[in-house]
């Protein structure tokens, strides 16, 4: 039987804390979830190594790397409440979920988000909703919210995402240039946007963030 615990543990020993993640609360998350339940079962033997899984065309399960350091430049507090973009079958949602007040998971395919929903419910994680929609679009009607992680690359932001953050709320993207991506973390202030550096990343870009193509003869 495989001791997923243990690979959790090595896991954070080995790829999260050297990627200088300090912050207590994200090690305790990731050290708590089992990353094994939410990622595709033929690839529950994979789910500890440090790259991105795939998931269904074009989208990915982050690498604990790439999601612990976003978590830790966005500084997620226990009060704040949380929109996650692309949340797959559930990791990310669950993770976050142990750090903030609430979690409003926004999945635009059926099927991963009924299984996200199923496994976050059975695994008791109560605080977290997962809403089936595009995730350009967001979830409106719940915000505005205090945070917002995009799980997968970008190469633009919709504003219509941009207008559900609060003033004084944090987003964070892969910013995704051919091959190369770097993660952003967006700060919002007096309606504006100032966004900074975080570390490099790469994941696909997710349907409704991919800049329009001008056509060329």
């Amino acid at each position: 039987m495989t001791d997923f615990a243990t690979r959790r543990v090595m896991m954070v020993d080995t790829q999260v804390r050297p990627s200088d993640v300090t912050k207590f609360p994200i090690i305790e998350a990731m050290l708590h979830v089992p990353r094994e339940v939410y990622v595709p079962r033929h690839l529950r033997e994979a789910a500890y190594m440090g790259e991105n899984l795939p998931l269904s065309a074009g989208r990915v399960v982050l690498e604990p790397r790439t999601l612990a350091k976003m978590l830790d430049a966005l500084d997620i507090h226990p009060t704040e409440t949380v929109l996650d973009l692309g949340c797959g079958l559930g990791y990310s949602t669950a993770v976050i979920a142990r750090l903030a007040d609430a979690v409003v998971a926004v999945e635009a395919d059926d099927s991963l988000a009924s299984d996200a929903q199923s496994t976050l419910s059975s695994e008791s994680v109560d605080n977290a909703a997962v809403i089936v929609g595009p995730l350009a679009e967001g979830a409106a009607k719940h915000g505005p919210y205090d945070v917002i992680t995009v799980q997968g690359g970008v190469e633009i932001i919709p504003q219509a995402l941009l207008d559900q953050l609060k003033d004084g709320g944090r987003i964070a993207a892969i910013f995704m240039e051919g091959q190369l991506g770097s993660v952003r973390i967006g700060y919002k202030r007096d309606g504006r946007l100032d966004w900074r550096f975080a570390f490099n990343a790469s994941a696909p870009v997710v349907a409704g963030f991919a800049k329009e193509r001008a056509f060329a003869l």
